[in-house]
């Protein structure tokens, strides 16, 4: 009688089903608690390797593992990944006919699947629980996995309703072990996820949040659209994401940057569902693509090519603004986030707070979020460094990839400057917004002031020494501060608010960041690429020959070409031109599948060309 050979490791099937060496960072531990039947939430940055934690454990453990995500447009090419690792993967969303629903149910009850897809809309009907039902009776359910977690949170940038009812996988199936996974939530966010899916037992798992190949910047607003284009100079060719706040002005620059000769395309909810799908197939499968997008577009984005990250309309939040820039890089390659920011913006989400149907209870907690991004606006400090603390991560010293660091800001004692402003703001009756302000600050005359009676007032030109760039950026910094509100009642004039007291009467001193001369951004290349590269050894003929080979692949299959092999396997192929079978199987992101589908015309290629 033979013995029943060993179950593989977790290590084995990392190695042999996705082509990696090693876990990295907590991974393993991971892995192992919820292979064991252990509940999690894991707290892990975009591009950490999230997904294995749950798909190895699926791997591990009899039945499927059934990866909730309201992600229905990216849900194909998730299984398109998995299945060229040789992972038996389906999806079941309203994407697929009657028919294919069918044939899906059938695989998943004759255990011809590893892992399901499935949307939340979709879990919670009556039919698909009857399914999870049999499936439990018949010891077939390895684990639920729950991706993108933080949609849970009412207080959160991506909120789902249907979130809230997956506490019914606990209720219902209190044997099976779940998994809770986010690439960004603070404190109350944690929180709120750990209650509302009933995982108050679960182990917490919280990575790093440190993106160091990202590189942040913020420029003060002064022109939009050339600041965009200069930026988008160092980057021509390369696939990035244009944030912005309204449909309107994604239609409007996208057409634009068109103009510039950019291959750019619209996405916001405004669209009808196949324009949308078609334009997020063309940017996740063609090389280049800027996709001009509202926050409708972007959770979850697979493709890990993405150059950079521009916001031209502040986020709501510094979770916001972390999820959004964390598309960018997931490859680890060198990526940039940059966002233009200015007065107004201030302005607007502040009244959007306060003219809201929200709660008080909930606008408290926006206010204190709005407030958090503003600081983190006007930092002089490392912006890194302030981002790592705002999710409670300590970082020492500068990271020296951020505006801040590579330029430090200059700082000037703003207090007669900000006594200026507020007193402006009180002898006009607290009735006008920062425009107004200005102009009698620098004593500009007009008919509408002559009318007020404002030239006549002491406040009149006694700020000529500051121009209107240099006015708009004190402004800019007390509201953020926290000195002047804007009331969305009085159509956004500018009040004074407690804390402005004390410097109002010299009893406090305010340091203020200096205006910075615009300028054109820097070429890329011009500026240290961080994080891993193409080997130094790579051959870049090789690597060329082998990119269109996987072009090729991928338009024959109509698949992404990172589904196919992503970059950084490329580099290592061309830089260790493996010439045998098991010398493949060393390659990073080459498992046994891919090895047994595409190892010979990889290994000819690589003999042709070298």
């Amino acid at each position: 009688m033979s013995a029943t050979p060993n179950p593989p490791s977790a290590l084995d099937l990392l190695h042999r089903v996705f082509g990696y060496a090693a876990f990295r960072g907590p991974q393993a531990e991971i892995v192992d608690h919820v292979a064991g039947g252990g509940d999690a939430l894991v707290l892990m940055p975009t591009g950490g390797g999230k997904s294995l934690c749950f798909q190895i454990p699926a791997l591990l453990r009899p039945g499927v593992g059934i990866v909730v995500s309201p992600l229905i447009a990216l849900m194909q090419d998730q299984v398109d990944t998995l299945r060229e690792a040789g992972v038996r993967a389906a999806f079941l969303n309203s994407t697929l006919d009657f028919a294919a629903v069918v044939e899906t149910e059938k695989a998943l009850f004759a255990g011809a699947l590893d892992l399901l897809y499935v949307a939340p809309e979709r879990l919670l009907t009556e039919r698909f629980l009857n399914l999870l039902d049999r499936l439990n009776v018949a010891g077939k359910l390895a684990l639920f996995a729950i991706d993108e977690a933080h949609c849970v949170s009412q207080w959160g940038h991506d909120f789902r309703p249907e979130y809230i009812q997956l506490s019914v996988l606990h209720e219902r199936y209190p044997a099976v072990p779940r998994i809770a996974l986010t690439a960004t939530a603070d404190d109350l966010t944690r929180r709120e996820i750990l209650a509302r899916l009933g995982l108050e037992e679960a182990r917490v798992f919280i990575s790093s949040f440190d993106r160091p190949n990202i590189r942040y910047t913020v420029v003060e607003r002064d022109n939009p659209r050339r600041q965009l284009l200069d930026f988008l100079a160092g980057h021509a060719g390369e696939a990035g994401i244009v944030y912005c706040l309204s449909r309107k002005k994604v239609d409007e620059t996208a057409a634009w940057l068109v103009e510039q000769g950019i291959a750019a395309l619209p996405y916001h909810a405004g669209l009808d569902t196949a324009t949308r799908t078609k334009h997020q197939q063309r940017f996740l499968r063609e090389e280049g693509i800027v996709m001009v997008a509202t926050i409708a577009f972007g959770m979850g984005i697979d493709k890990p090519d993405v150059r950079f990250v521009a916001h031209l309309d502040l986020p709501k939040s510094l979770e916001a603004y972390y999820q959004e820039t964390g598309r960018a890089g997931r490859d680890g390659e060198p990526a940039e986030a940059w966002m233009t920011y200015g007065l107004n913006d201030v302005v607007i989400h502040r009244q959007r707070i306060d003219e809201s149907e929200a709660g008080e209870e909930q606008k408290r907690i926006e206010r204190g979020k709005l407030d958090a991004l503003l600081a983190w606006c006007e930092t002089a400090e490392c912006r890194r460094t302030r981002l790592l603390a705002y999710f409670a991560e300590a970082r020492e010293g500068r990271c020296g990839n951020c505006d801040t660091c590579l330029e430090p800001p200059e700082m000037w004692d703003g207090t007669v400057a900000a006594q200026k402003a507020m007193s402006a703001a009180l002898r006009t009756g607290q009735r006008f917004g920062a425009g107004h302000l200005i102009d009698l600050l620098r004593g500009k005359t007009s008919e509408r002031m002559q009318q007020l009676g404002h030239d006549a007032l002491p406040t009149f030109g006694v700020g000529a020494d500051l121009d209107e760039a240099g006015w708009r950026s004190v402004f800019r910094q007390l509201l953020a501060a926290g000195l002047l509100h804007a009331d969305a009642q009085a159509y956004g004039a500018l009040k004074l608010t407690e804390a402005a007291r004390p410097v109002l009467k010299g009893e406090t001193a305010l340091s203020l960041r200096r205006q910075r001369k615009a300028k054109k951004s820097a070429p890329a290349g011009r500026w240290s690429r961080q994080g891993p590269s193409a080997p130094a050894d790579a051959d870049p003929a090789l690597f060329a020959a082998l990119r269109a080979w996987r072009a090729e692949q991928a338009r024959a299959q109509g698949k992404p070409a990172y589904v196919i092999l992503n970059d950084k396997t490329l580099h290592e192929l061309a830089a260790h031109r493996p010439a045998s079978p098991e010398a493949l199987l060393e390659t990073h992101g080459i498992g046994a599948a891919k090895a047994e589908r595409y190892g010979a015309e990889l290994l000819a290629l690589i003999a042709a060309t070298c």
